[in-house]
Parts: C-alpha cells; structure tokens; sequence
C-alpha cells in the first residue's frame, strides 16, 4: 500500500493471479466493507472507516454517483457529502486501501440507478447499450473521475490507496436482453476502462464474458459456486450482501449472523480471496436520494454499523472474529490448492497445505438439521448444523461461524425532553392551484418529461362542466372519478376538496384511482396531484421510463354514460407552491404568511409545519419520531433528511424468530409487521446549531406536528451467550465480554446463569443446571464498569453445578449514562 513513511512515499503495483490479489508482490486475503459517502456525513467519515478498521476490515469499497456530482451537463458538485477526494484520503489516513466503483451505472437503490436525469434528454440517447450518446456521456464521466483521483494521486500505483476500479454494474442480466449490441457495450466498457491507465485492475461484477483483464466477480447472499471466466484471474464477491434494503410497506430485512459468516467461509475455503460485505454501513438516503421506487429513507440493510453509525452486535463482533481465523490462515490460503476430503455424508474437510509447512482447514457440516461430531487428523470436532471452523494451524479450532461467542447489543430509541415549539402552518395551494397554472396540453403528458425530477409532485388539472339535468344531481348517487397512473402517488382533489388518495407498490407501481366525487352543476375543477417516488434504478432502457398520469382519466355516473377525460385540456405546475417559495429554507421569506398551529386542526392534507428546537446535549445520535405524521418530506436548517411515510409494512414476519440453517433468502428473517415501516429518521448532528434549529415538514395527508419528538440512539441492554468449549484464537479459556460504550457502565445485571440456561437476550431462562453465584460473581465484576470480561469456568463460579455436561454463561445486562 502507498503509505507515509518519514518524507518519502511507497509507490506499489496491483496485480494479480488465480489466486489473489497481489500487492507489492504478496498475495493478499482481503475483506472489504460498502460504505457510501453520500449516505452519512463527512463528519462521520472517519469513524465509520476507524471502526471497520477495528472489524477486520482491508478495503473500503463505494460506488461513485454521477447524478449528484454531475447535476447538470459539465456543472460539477464535489462539496460537503459529495466530497469524493475527502473521503478516500480518510481511507488512506486509516491505513486502509479503497475500491471505487465508478460504474457510472450503480443500481444501489438509488434515484435513476444513479444516472443523471438530464441525459434522458440527450437527443438520439439509449441507455447501456451501444450508443454513442450514451457512451459519450458515460466515458466522460469515467475519465473525470478518474483524472480526479490520479490528480490527487490516490491510485495505488502513485502511492494512494485504490487498488480496485470497477466499470458498469451486474450488466449480464441486460446484456441478455440486448443481445448484440450489448455484447458490444460491454467489450467497449471494458475496454475504455482499461484503456485509461489507472495502474490497478478493474472489475466487472456479475458479468460473466468480461474480457481480458478485466476480472468478473460475483454478488449475492452466497457465491461458493461462482468461479471466474478465466483460470488465471482471483475469485472475488464484490457483494456479500449483510441484509437487504427496506420499502415503504413492507417488512424490515435481517440476516443471522451465524449465516453470513457460513457464507464467507465456504467461499474462502473455495479459494475466495476477496469478499465484500454490501452494505458494511448502509447509512440514510438524505433527500430525494432514494430510488428503486418506495425505497425508505434509511438505508439500514442490517449491516454490522447501523444506519446511524453505530456497532451493531453480534455481527460486528463475529465477522471480526471470522476475519481473524482467515487473517491467520492466509499464506496456506494464498500459495496452495485445498485437498479435499469426505468426513460423512453431509460433512467435508478442506484442508490447505503449502510447501513452506503451513496448514489451514476448514471442516464443515452442511446438515441444516444436526449436529456431527467429526474426526480430522485423529481429533474430535463438534460441528453445529449449517457451520464451518476454521483451524488455522490444522489442529486448533480458531472459530466456528455458529457459534457466536461475541456480546449482543439491544440499541433503543429513547424519547428526549426536547421541546419543538412555535409550531405554525401554512396551506398549500389547492384551488385555484395558481394563477399562472403553467403549461398547457390537450391530453395527459409524462411526469418526468415536465418536472425533469426537480420536484416528487406534478399537478395535472382539468375543468368538467355539469348540465343541471345530470340525474346525479337529484339522486344525491355519486359519479365515479376513475384515473389509471403509472405510478407512485395520487392525491385528487374535486372543487379545492380532498377526494382521496392512492398508491402503488413496489411491485405493481400501476394502480387506479377509483372513488364517488361530489360534482356541482356548472363548472367543477378536477386537480390530480401525482407523486414520484423515488425513480427507477433497474433495467436498460433509462430512457423509455413512464411515471404519472397517463391516463385513462375517467368519469361514470353521466346521463350520456362514461365521460372520457384524457384528450381534455390539462394545465400542468411542476411543484409546490411551498417549494418555489422555498418554506424549508431558514431564509424564506419573511413576508410569507405563516399562522400559528392550534388544536384541531394539524389533521389537514397538503399542510407546511414549521417550528423550533435546541438541540439536546450529548454526543449520541439522533432521530425525529414522526409516528404521528402521515406522509411527506422533512427538512432541518434548511437540509433535506428524506421522504418520510407512517404507512404500516406487511410480509411474512414470525413470532418464533429466525433461524439461521439453510440457504437463506430475502423473505427470511422478516420483522415489524404491522408497524410503520420506518418511524425514526436520522437527525446528523452536524447539521443542527446549539439552539433555534429550523424544523420544516411537508404533510400530504395529515398528521400532528406538535407531537413530534426527538429521540436518541441509545446502547441499553447489552447480552453474552457463550459455551464453555467456545473456539478461541487467542486462549484456550473462553471468556464472556461485555460493554456499553464510551459515556455508558452497567448499572444492573438482569439475568446471570452459568449452567444450562435457554433463550436468547431479553428472554433468558435458567436451566435444570445453575451456578448459586452466578448473579453475584457477575455484579461483583461488573456492576459501575464500562465494560468487564469473565472466564467461562467452574473455577470462577466456585462450583461445578452439572459436572460432565457442556456448560454455557448467559447474562443480559444494563447500560446506563455514567455518573
């Protein structure tokens, strides 16, 4: 790696063989962690990158994102959270290398797969095929990016830390779609790439005919039965997927541990040298940032920092682990070919052994149901069910991806006393929408084609004139408005009335709007106000994309029948009244008439809140509660934090929890069914002043702002669950460690059992065996500490409660400020 050292710097090739990376001529085992940017704050950089650091992590991998770098043609936005330079020199400063993901096309759940929404424009465009629009403005780009980083010296080859670009993004699926031409595109790509002499390899992910030397690799939740397109090029995932992302609706995602780890190891015992975890931190998708449709405003994906930075326990602790027993076994790894061998039916050993002596196995048991008891090298090993251990000196058992040793951290969102005063209001225009409506159009248009995506809402309004002899007039029966959209939302107002609303899904963003309307004899102002989403980030045809009202645009109920509205003439504003006049800004005008929020009447559609806040002391994150909010969009001093949405997720949640044997899938290991699919949205506290902070929201549906709150991110509960027999890399005694993090110490002990306990934390339960002191000896060791360390042995606990059965500690403790 190109590091300082005294005046000079260390300047390195990377290459590589069939078996790894090789970087300054040593082959190299590498764990990698996605970490974006955009998606935190530069003021959180550093830590996010220190603590992957601490877990075990040699590579920092981020997509770049070209619509908020390039927003307009050649207009370029490199500052605050775009600051791309800044954030691979906080890589470099930690002493950690960089992957960079240029792409441009980088799917991610982000808006338009991070495509700017002007090239939709760019005359004679087709998006990811061979098209010399496209490909002008995709190679454009890539080479300002990366004139960018050799500018500033960041590449490997000039002692920086990047040792790893990759162009296009899981482009095999389309390419199929192509045929032809986009075989060509991606040779192209390919080949562009390369061509721009960055001195490290490139890669291409799920792209199987990658040419020469660009390696292919693989993503997924597993990728053992992956292998490269040629025998001279590494086996490397450059998505190891921790979880998956949340959409409004539906369930949050988890994924155990236990299994991760499962999947990293059998792909290192493959001969995996290089493994990602997508996401490492996920983070929030500020603004309009979120794309994919219905993608939710946090980007949490269960990774092992949570989307406000914070450790999350146990998968942190066990990958960290995992990466230990790897590190350890890396020259066996790196200079042989496994042997492999049959320990039972279900059962296998892969053992690597190097001229130089060195010796690594992993043994595994691929039973989803038992466990075996196996036998390598004339000594006994238990193998839970769907497990690997990894013994990286061929007799020593370092770790086991099932047994997790590390504590489990419960985090809380706690209620703070701040208060959020000076509420007021101000109405949204309606009716008339406005005076200067703005375009004209026989028939119904594309929303993206007129708001050019500045802006989630498009007004689409039309006039329809009554005859007093409409017999729905006198039958008080009610004639039916029916309007088909492509897609997301759609709030309808009759005559300056809410009418109703509807939404599509994620997987059906078509719906119809289909209510009785109360209509008037004379002239009636129907106004559609459409809402996006969040754009498409999947597919190939960027260009081709459709949102909106589109029609057909209908009324039943007429004395004539079915009155068709599409081809009617619709006049069109791009936004909110309250957006031009910018009300999120701490700026605005001070003209503007705000009225104070009083009881009652908060529950209004179409509705701005403004009010004011402190900001509470402490260091620890921060969120705002919108539980009693409906839908809209929320902005502190003036900066946008996301698009928030109470509606309640569905999926296929279990009460009985979720395992971790077997092949995992995205409808696993569902939770929070029944409850809104996010509540909290994360408050930066870089963005707040001491006092007076600006709280804006805009309400489409209604809710209370004056019940609003701010939370805090709080470690509470914190758990060990560790066996007597636990693998150690370090000493043979297994040890249970606890910690409640900087500011924290254990206040309370709420379950101790050295014995036979069940359960898991928050619900342990004693057993049939049970140390007497079990309580007290964990007080005495940890009570008023920030964090403690107990051995796991009948010698601390001053008996033996159950000789000659396999003992575990279970405690659960509580964390509390210290004094």
């Amino acid at each position: 790696m190109g590091l300082v050292l005294g005046c000079g710097v260390v300047h390195s090739n990377v290459i590589y063989d069939r078996k790894a990376l090789v970087i300054d001529g040593q082959r190299r085992i590498l764990f990698s962690g996605s970490i974006h940017y955009t998606r935190s704050t530069p003021e959180m950089w550093e830590d996010l990158i220190n603590k992957a650091r601490e877990g075990g992590i040699d590579v920092i991998q981020t997509y770049v994102f070209w619509n908020v770098h390039e927003p307009t043609p050649g207009n370029y936005n490199f500052e605050g959270r775009y600051d791309l330079v800044k954030f691979v020199k906080t890589i470099q400063k930690a002493g950690l290398y960089a992957h960079l993901r240029i792409g441009p096309y980088i799917c991610a759940e982000w808006n338009f797969g991070g495509f700017p929404v002007w090239l939709k424009f760019v005359p004679g465009i087709s998006f990811r095929t061979d098209n010399e629009p496209f490909k002008m403005a995709m190679q454009g780009f890539t080479e300002k990016i990366v004139n960018m980083m050799k500018s500033e010296k960041l590449y490997e080859s000039q002692g920086g830390p990047i040792i790893l670009s990759q162009i296009e993004n899981e482009y095999e699926p389309q390419e199929g779609k192509m045929g032809s031409p986009g075989r060509a595109y991606a040779s192209w790509a390919a080949n562009m790439a390369v061509g721009l002499d960055t001195g490290v390899p490139w890669v291409m992910c799920k792209e199987n005919d990658a040419p020469d030397p660009v390696i292919n690799t693989c993503n997924g939740f597993y990728c053992d039965d992956f292998s490269p397109n040629k025998p001279n090029k590494p086996l490397m995932w450059t998505e190891a997927w921790t979880g998956w992302f949340t959409e409004f609706g539906g369930p949050t995602h988890q994924r155990p541990v236990e299994d991760l780890a499962f999947a990293v190891a059998r792909f290192v015992q493959k001969g995996g040298a290089f493994v990602n975890y997508y996401m490492y931190h996920g983070g929030t998708n500020f603004g309009r940032s979120a794309g994919g449709l219905y993608i939710t405003t946090t980007y949490d994906y269960d990774a092992p920092l949570d989307e406000y930075g914070l450790i999350r326990q146990p998968k942190y602790g066990h990958l960290k682990e995992l990466h230990k027993a790897v590190k350890q076994s890396e020259r066996a790894l790196t200079s042989a070919d496994p042997t492999v061998t049959s320990l039972g039916s279900l059962q296998e050993a892969h053992v690597y052994t190097s001229e130089s002596g060195d010796c690594a196995a992993f043994l595994a048991n691929y039973d989803t149901e038992n466990r075996a008891m196996v036998t390598f090298k004339s000594k006994q090993y238990n193998l839970p069910p769907w497990s690997i251990s990894i013994l990286p000196n061929c007799q020593t058992e370092a770790f086991n991806t099932a047994k997790v040793g590390v504590q489990t951290s419960h985090m809380e969102m706690i209620s703070t006393n701040t208060l959020i005063q000076s509420w007021q209001t101000y109405n949204e225009d309606v009716y008339p929408v406005y005076d200067d409506f703005g375009s004209f159009s026989s028939g119904l248009l594309e929303q993206i084609n007129i708001t050019r995506d500045i802006t989630d809402y498009l007004w689409y309004k039309t006039s329809v004139e009554v005859d007093e002899s409409e017999s729905f007039l006198k039958t008080q029966e009610l004639p039916t408005l029916i309007v088909h959209s492509m897609g997301d939302g759609l709030h309808v107002f009759v005559n300056g009335e809410l009418a109703g609303s509807s939404f599509g899904t994620k997987k059906n963003t078509r719906f119809t709007f289909t209510e009785g309307i109360n209509l008037h004899a004379g002239t009636n102002v129907i106004a559609l106000l459409s809402v996006a989403i969040g754009l498409p980030n999947v597919g190939i045809h960027f260009e081709e994309w459709s949102t909106g009202v589109l029609g057909p645009v209908a009324l039943e109920g007429f004395n004539q029948g079915r009155r068709d509205l599409s081809w009617s003439n619709w006049t069109y504003q791009v936004g909110l009244r309250g957006e031009d006049m910018s009300l999120f800004a701490p700026s605005s005008d001070s003209s503007i008439d705000w009225t104070t929020v009083s009881l009652g009447v908060q529950n209004l559609p179409l509705s701005w809140y403004k009010g004011y806040f402190d900001a509470p002391e402490g260091d620890e994150p921060l969120a705002l509660d919108m539980s009693t909010m409906g839908k809209g969009q929320i902005w502190i001093n003036g900066q946008s934090l996301g698009r928030y949405w109470m509606i309640d997720s569905t999926g296929n949640c279990s009460s009985s929890g979720c395992g971790y044997t077997g092949i995992f899938r995205r409808t696993d290991c569902q939770v929070g069914c029944g409850e809104p699919t996010q509540r909290w949205y994360h408050l930066p506290r870089p963005w707040l002043k001491p006092t007076q902070n600006l709280l804006v929201i805009f309400e489409e549906l209604g809710g209370d702002p004056t019940k609003i709150t701010v939370s805090t991110r709080s470690l509470n509960t914190v758990c060990a669950d560790v066996s007597e027999y636990h693998p150690s890399i370090t000493k043979w005694e297994p040890v249970a460690h606890l910690n409640c993090g900087s500011g924290k110490s254990i206040s309370s002990i709420e379950f101790a059992s050295f014995g036979t306990p069940v359960g898991k934390c928050g619900s342990f339960l004693r057993g049939d065996c049970h140390a007497s002191k079990s309580n007290s000896v964990i007080q005495q060791s940890c009570i008023g500490k920030q964090g403690c360390s107990v051995a796991i042995s009948s010698m601390t606990f001053g008996e033996d409660p159950c000789p000659n059965v396999l003992k575990r500690l279970s405690v659960e403790a509580r964390c509390s400020p210290t004094p």
